[in-house]
């Protein structure tokens, strides 16, 4: 893919979405000759230096026993309180920082217990703005919010995708339509790709995945 675009990454629970981003900061080594990053061979990169050019937002994030400031700021520890913040608005995590008793300084608790799923989620991909690599990896990292915090979050992060590369995977359309390409996964393989519109009018997997959650939304709308 090209340096600054965006691919998202969709199919079944299973079909190796998740795996690919694995293989990009050697969580899993891939097979020599396999995964390059600016043209380098993934495995022939100093580990440390390969990593901080990669910012991961996974689905489940770990955050620590700290304040939400120090969990997003984690691993940009120099960064300034208003980079902080800046990071949680893109992640529109930063309304709900303002509720809380000690704003940015409330503590979180072990694992982020007292934080919801999609706050974690949002503290994920506010961690991942903050530190300023030029890749980012956001895995399912949407999926614990609603479409219209989902459509919110996307709107903040556009600008960001556009300075970066991104690989976004998602199980939901909404979230993956506006990117450069999309790869529709099934059993580890690369079933169909194309854009939104090129692959609505392949009617396969991607546009039956379209249709099924046309009809989810519309039966919630109900």
């Amino acid at each position: 893919m090209p340096a600054g675009k965006t691919v998202a990454l969709v199919g079944r629970t299973g079909s190796g979405k998740s795996t690919v981003l694995s293989l990009l900061p050697r969580v899993f080594d891939p097979p020599p000759g396999t995964v390059f990053l600016d043209g380098v061979d993934v495995r022939e990169w100093d580990l440390g230096a390969l990593r901080a050019r990669i910012a991961p937002a996974p689905q489940e994030t770990f955050l620590f026993s700290a304040t939400v400031a120090e969990n997003i700021a984690y691993g940009a520890y120099d960064a300034a309180p208003e980079a902080v913040q800046a990071a949680s608005r893109l992640a529109n995590l930063d309304g709900d920082v303002q509720g809380f008793p000690a704003g940015y300084e409330t503590r979180v608790g072990e694992r982020g217990i007292t934080l919801s799923g999609g706050q974690r989620q949002r503290a994920a991909i506010a961690r991942a703005v903050l530190r300023e690599a030029p890749v980012l990896l956001l895995d399912d990292c949407l999926s614990a919010v609603d479409t219209q915090t989902e459509e919110a979050i996307l709107q903040g992060l556009r600008g960001e995708m556009r300075r970066r590369t991104c690989l976004l995977v998602s199980h939901r359309v909404s979230a993956v339509r506006e990117a450069d390409e999309i790869l529709v996964f099934d059993r580890g393989r690369i079933a169909e790709r194309g854009r939104h519109d090129e692959l609505l009018a392949l009617d396969g997997r991607y546009a039956a995945l379209h249709r099924a959650q046309q009809l989810e939304e519309e039966i919630e709308a109900s």
